[in-house]
């Protein structure tokens, strides 16, 4: 592969592989990373300052929020592709955390409790790193994720009714402020409400017919520009008023009358979906060009990122996927286009203060309703659908659960619902009885291949999951049915146990139970493709000296061949 990580599996660089791709930097790179870097900046511009809004903070600290955090994943991250900084998802859940954590210190200190949790999400993934739990991000599987994405852009959207209406929206959840807005609809600023729907139709046409153009930046400059005229100061149009010039200065949040405490499980929810987010984004990009994305680096890298959003005055970062397609679509080959955008950020907060102070409350809020829509994946949810219908099913139960429940409880739904599916699949997996099939090497699945001959007195049977106590009794009714309805004389049952890696005590003794009821019926039980490190589990269980250890074999054919030579004669079945 031609990625990023060593002949070890681990990133080159060690911790800083950002740093080991810029020291060997193909300066053919540099212009295809420029232009990158450009495109995402005009961009992310109203992007992230939306993002900011959504959190609840000037939209200045969603530039910020761009400054450290690109910087630090350029040596840090082990993706060339992926874009950090400020996204939707972690907006709306800072917002909701912000929200419940400020109502004993008061909405004054917002600012201070969002860049607290940055720094307490990075704190969570470091210590996730430095516990190997990069495994955490498989958690959520992809249609609990659209679900959740769904349930996001839906909160995303009620969020905004008031900003595009000039209505005063009330409600704690999207039914209510559907509601609220309802109640009001005689009431709505129709230049407000016009301005939000010119600038959303603009946003659209620009993603159908000109994707690579920054049609965000341009409607909201084209918004600015029309608020600003004369006629237009008659209309009562809100704009998001003074961008201070200047770069934030490195500082601790004031911690003082937080507690601490309640701030752990909001930054637990946002490291994991930041994540999830950043380890399946990052694969995807990679892919596509041949190389790697090392999970447990990214784990690193997000805490990373995160303390140094919390240190300098911003919120929760992650990464976001519109702005990393953008720059891959521009040809991006290194995180040299992040810095080139970081260079474009500087530049905006210097001196483009005056102009972003005009663009109308209203155009922005239209530019997060259209960054909502787009985190539903119409074709990957047309995909799950055609797949299975049970996963579509937990696609729609988590969008409901994030929806109805609010963002954090929509992530504990989204988890629970991934186990217990998981569960489920494993609880009851495919088992089959195997046989021989001619021409064909190796036994297989006899309701696989029609014609297959199973040998005669033995029966094989293979269970095609790990057994474990939420299996153990399908698995004992399973192989007690084959019996029943193999032909009889059944003398052994021989059990292919290759899928069996690490089997609990219930496992061991649901076979020691099975030993012991064939036995009564003068079965004997035999295991094949025992491997060590389980063989050793059965001997310290007692499972090996009740099997007996002359009927735990290695493959299936000495298998096999130790049965027909304990009858004495070549079974019928057998293979010529």
């Amino acid at each position: 592969m031609a990625g990023l990580n060593g002949s070890n599996g681990s990133p080159r660089g060690g911790l800083l592989p950002g740093l080991y791709v810029l020291r060997h930097y193909d300066r053919a790179w540099l212009r295809p990373d420029l232009m990158a870097g450009l495109t995402v900046t005009a961009y992310l511009v109203p992007q992230v300052m939306a993002y900011a809004q959504i959190a609840g903070l000037p939209p200045v600290v969603g530039l910020w929020g761009m400054l450290a955090p690109l910087a630090v994943y350029a040596l840090v991250g082990s993706s060339r592709q992926l874009s950090v900084g400020p996204e939707s998802t972690t907006a709306l859940m800072t917002a909701a955390a912000v929200g419940a954590l400020t109502a004993t210190v008061g909405r004054d200190r917002w600012a201070d409790v969002a860049a607290l949790l940055a720094l307490a999400v990075g704190l969570v993934a470091l210590v996730g790193w430095v516990a190997r739990l990069g495994f955490l991000a498989t958690l959520l599987s992809k249609p609990v994720l659209q679900g959740y994405l769904i349930g996001v852009a839906v909160l995303m959207i009620t969020s905004q009714l008031g900003r595009v209406t000039r209505l005063e929206v009330t409600g704690d959840h999207p039914a209510d402020e559907a509601a609220s807005l309802a109640a009001q609809l005689g009431s709505v600023h129709v230049p407000t409400l016009a301005v939000a729907v010119a600038t959303l139709v603009a946003v659209f046409a620009f993603a159908a017919w000109l994707p690579k153009w920054p049609g965000p930046l341009l409607v909201m400059l084209a918004a600015g520009a029309v608020a600003a005229l004369p006629f237009a100061s008659g209309w009562g149009l809100v704009t998001i008023g003074e961008v201070p010039l200047g770069l934030p200065w490195p500082r601790l949040p004031d911690a003082s009358g937080i507690d601490l405490l309640a701030v752990l499980p909001w930054a637990v929810g946002i490291a994991l979906v930041g994540y999830s987010d950043n380890v399946l984004t990052g694969r995807a990009f990679a892919a596509r060009h041949r190389q790697d994305v090392d999970a447990g680096q990214e784990l690193f890298a997000l805490g990373a990122v995160n303390i140094a959003a919390g240190l300098t005055q911003a919120f929760p970062v992650s990464s976001s996927g519109s702005r990393t397609v953008l720059g891959d679509a521009m040809g991006s080959r290194s995180q040299v286009h992040s810095l080139a955008a970081l260079a474009g950020v500087v530049l905006v907060l210097l001196v483009a203060g005056p102009v972003l102070s005009t663009f109308p409350s209203a155009a922005m809020g239209a530019i997060i309703i259209f960054a909502a829509t787009r985190l539903v994946d119409a074709d990957a949810l047309a995909r799950i659908a055609r797949f299975r219908r049970s996963e579509i099913v937990l696609t729609a139960a988590t969008a409901l659960g994030v929806v109805a429940l609010g963002v954090l409880e929509g992530i504990g739904v989204a988890v629970v619902l991934s186990l217990l599916d998981l569960i489920r699949r494993i609880a009851q997996p495919h088992a089959g009885v195997l046989g021989y099939v001619p021409g064909l090497a190796g036994m297989h699945d006899i309701d696989d291949h029609p014609g297959t001959t199973q040998v005669e007195g033995l029966l094989v049977f293979r269970y095609d999951a790990p057994l474990f106590l939420a299996n153990a009794s399908n698995f004992l009714a399973r192989v007690r049915r084959a019996v029943r309805e193999s032909p009889p004389p059944v003398r052994c049952v021989l059990i292919n146990a290759e899928a069996n890696i690490d089997p609990d005590l219930t496992a061991v003794d649901t076979l020691e139970e099975l030993r012991a009821d064939l036995a009564a019926d003068g079965i004997v039980l035999a295991l094949a493709r025992v491997k060590a490190e389980v063989r050793e589990l059965f001997d310290n269980a007692g499972l090996t000296a009740a099997v007996g250890p002359e009927n735990i074999h290695p493959t299936l054919p000495t298998a096999v061949a130790a049965y027909a030579a304990e009858v004495g004669r070549p079974p019928a079945g057998l293979p010529g």
